[in-house]
């Protein structure tokens, strides 16, 4: 990804991120809006049965006259008279009758000369009917259709323990809720808890299912937020009215009761589109102004690292701070060419130094050993056949020592990066065996006791010589350091690695010196011998190898030097 991609990225979520919280909250505050709506359909609900919940209170007082009918059987007076007054008096009565202390018919008054006497009221089945009679109020029963209006049915107690009965129409109430609206085309209605609308002939239908209705109801919710009928999705809210046994019911087409929510709605996406719009402009006119330059010294810095010290970066591209920047770029490439030049005169002084340094330090190794051959042939104590065998490895010695100038020539190049180990796939006990014999004898002038771990099918893919320079170099280094005891050496196969060890009873190292002892030049016991370049060659000849080099060691307890080398196939 380029430079301008990430600063235009960046400078648009910089901008944009602001917006997610902010279109959040306005969703949040549109949800509430719409809540708001609902609530007051539901206000208008809880209004209207309101008032049906005092109109059936006001019954309990017109229904005074109820009074006079014990008083008017015991002086064997008609009734029928006083009940037909209160049909006159109240319009929405539709019958009136007297019921037997069992709930049988005695008489009846019905409003219009010629209407049909009908079957006579029993309600001697309604077990309520004792209960009735304890508590003298009105008791209603659930509102009922018929051909005109919705009518319901009450129950009076009387003081001589009959029964008033009556039949009341709903036909004004239905009217006045049918005028009432919300809206342009939002009406109150009267619902059955079936989820049937009580509606009258020219009232507006608002073509709702009636099971869709009920289910509203059967979820307890007092909202309607969608419910589907034949004029569109419709909203609203509902409320009980426990006395008639319906729901007041508050509906409205969705579209008009959120036109205001929708047009808020359009305006706000607007507004939003505009801001996204000026900072996708904004990111991508400030990302280039910035990425530009940016880029041209990105350009820069990877033709430097590249060694092309000649390379110039256009003073044009930038601007402000970052042209004076381009600029002080510019001039440190400059001083860095001529600093080239003189670092290359140093460092090939160095070079000469550090190779210098390398042949002395590995020569002594195998010096040390043909020292020792010397020293056993001169004593005379050596037999016929042990000065064969001496004679033998002392040349075995000589020849090693002249291979030794190329690997540590090898070694230099390594370290610089210039070549690679020529790995194969090899054994390591004949190689491991064949170190012990070049630095046996200097082991047995400390009396040392050398030890060898190693099956003959441990294989490792390496360079060999240089696997033998880091193997010579650990054991040279025991016996160096170590005065008396062993040197234990350990080749084996883990984790799809070969693991070299040399452990060696010597005075050990401490956590400091563990960590300095692989440094250049550096020598842990200042006393010794030596200009401590081997282990720092031999750790950079492992990770040449995509190995390592580590050390386990405690003060007084000896040390031990794991080299791991990675384990591949041919």
């Amino acid at each position: 990804m380029s430079i301008f991609s990430k600063l235009f990225k960046l400078f648009l979520t910089v901008v944009l991120m602001p917006l997610i919280p902010m279109a959040l909250l306005l969703a949040y505050y549109q949800n509430r809006q719409q809540d708001n709506i609902l609530e007051t359909h539901y206000n208008l609900a809880e209004i209207v049965s309101y008032n049906i919940n005092h109109y059936t209170e006001e019954l309990n007082w017109r229904l005074a006259f109820s009074r006079q009918i014990p008083f008017l059987s015991d002086k064997k007076q008609d009734v029928s008279a006083l009940l037909a007054n209160a049909l006159d008096t109240n319009p929405d009565f539709v019958l009136l009758a007297v019921l037997d202390q069992n709930g049988r018919e005695q008489l009846r008054v019905r409003r219009g000369t010629d209407a049909e006497p009908g079957e006579k009221i029993d309600l001697s089945a309604d077990a309520s009917l004792n209960d009735m009679a304890a508590n003298p109020r009105i008791y209603l029963t659930a509102l009922q259709p018929t051909a005109a209006a919705p009518v319901a049915e009450f129950v009076y107690p009387l003081a001589d323990g009959r029964f008033l009965y009556g039949i009341l129409s709903l036909y004004e109430l239905l009217d006045r809720l049918q005028q009432m609206r919300i809206g342009r085309t939002g009406q109150v209605y009267l619902a059955a808890a079936d989820g049937n609308l009580f509606l009258l002939p020219f009232q507006w239908q608002p073509g709702v299912n009636a099971a869709d209705l009920q289910k509203v109801f059967e979820n307890k919710n007092r909202f309607i937020k969608k419910l589907p009928s034949q004029n569109g999705v419709m909203v609203g809210a509902y409320a009980s009215a426990a006395p008639l046994g319906v729901y007041i019911t508050v509906l409205q087409p969705r579209e008009e009761a959120l036109r205001s929510l929708y047009f808020s709605n359009i305006v706000i996406f607007l507004f939003l589109l505009a801001i996204a719009t000026l900072a996708y402009f904004g990111a991508l006119t400030f990302s280039r102004s910035l990425g530009e330059p940016i880029a041209a010294l990105a350009q820069g810095a990877r033709e430097v690292s590249r060694g092309n010290l000649d390379h110039r970066v256009n003073e044009d591209a930038g601007w402000g701070e970052l042209q004076q920047l381009i600029v002080s770029f510019n001039k440190m490439t400059a001083d860095l060419k001529d600093y080239q030049a003189l670092q290359i005169k140093n460092q090939v002084s160095e070079m000469k130094e550090q190779i210098f340094r390398s042949v002395a330090h590995d020569l002594r190794a195998p010096l040390l050993g043909l020292q020792g051959y010397i020293y056993l042939l001169s004593s005379g104590k050596a037999t016929e056949e042990q000065k064969k065998e001496y004679l033998q490895r002392m040349k075995e010695g000589t020849q090693n020592l002249s291979s030794l100038l190329e690997d540590v020539l090898a070694v230099s190049r390594v370290q610089a990066g210039m070549t690679l180990p020529q790995r194969q796939n090899l054994s390591v006990r004949p190689l491991l065996q064949n170190v012990l014999h070049t630095i046996e004898p200097a082991a047995k002038e400390k009396n040392l006791r050398l030890e060898l771990t190693c099956d003959q099918n441990v294989t490792a893919w390496a360079d060999p010589k240089l696997l033998r320079r880091i193997v010579t170099n650990l054991l040279s280094n025991a016996v160096k350091f170590t005065q008396q005891g062993f040197i234990e050496t350990q080749a084996y196969e883990e984790n799809g690695q070969t693991v070299v060890s040399v452990r060696d009873s010597g005075k050990g190292m401490d956590e400091k010196q563990c960590r300095e002892v692989f440094e250049k030049y550096r020598q842990v016991d200042e006393t010794a011998e030596g200009y401590g370049l081997g282990l720092f060659i031999s750790r950079q000849l492992a990770r040449a190898h995509g190995g390592d080099l580590t050390v386990q060691s405690l003060p007084g307890q000896g040390s031990t030097f794991i080299l791991r080398l990675p384990k591949e196939e041919k």
